[in-house]
C-alpha cells in the first residue's frame, strides 16, 4: 500500500534544526548529540539536529563548549531550516514538536476568542 504526500498526518512528536557543518556548527551538534532523544544526520555542507518532543540550546552550556560566547545571534549565523515552534529566550533557544507545549512555556494563551 502506497501512500501520497502529506496523507499521513499521525504527530511525529519530533522537532529539528539545519545547522552550517562549520567549526562551530560541529560543536554545537556534538553537544546536541549529547542529550536524550537527539539525533544527528551529517552531510558535507549541513547537520541535521533531530530531537524528540523538544531541543534545548543552552548559550552558557554551548559557550562553555566553544570557548567563546555564544547566543542568539551566533544560533541564527549557523543554522537554516528547522520544523517545529521555536521559541528565543536570553539565555537559550528551544524548538518545541506540539505548538501547544510552546505556548504553554510562553503563556501564550490558544483559547480561540468569540
Amino acid at each position: 500500500m502506497s501512500m501520497e504526500f502529506g496523507s499521513a498526518t499521525e504527530f511525529s512528536n519530533m522537532c529539528g534544526v539545519t545547522l552550517m557543518n562549520t567549526p562551530i556548527g560541529r560543536v554545537v551538534a556534538e553537544v546536541m548529540s549529547e542529550k536524550d532523544g537527539v539525533e544527528l544526520t551529517e552531510y558535507p555542507s549541513m547537520i541535521r539536529v533531530d530531537g524528540t518532543n523538544r531541543l534545548e540550546f543552552d548559550y552558557d552550556e554551548l559557550t562553555d563548549a566553544l570557548g567563546q560566547e555564544f547566543d542568539g545571534s551566533v544560533f541564527e549565523e549557523i543554522s537554516s531550516a528547522h520544523y517545529g515552534r521555536m521559541v528565543h529566550l536570553d539565555e537559550k533557544t528551544m524548538l518545541f514538536a506540539s505548538p501547544e507545549d510552546a505556548a504553554e512555556f510562553i503563556g501564550f494563551d490558544l483559547t480561540a476568542m468569540s
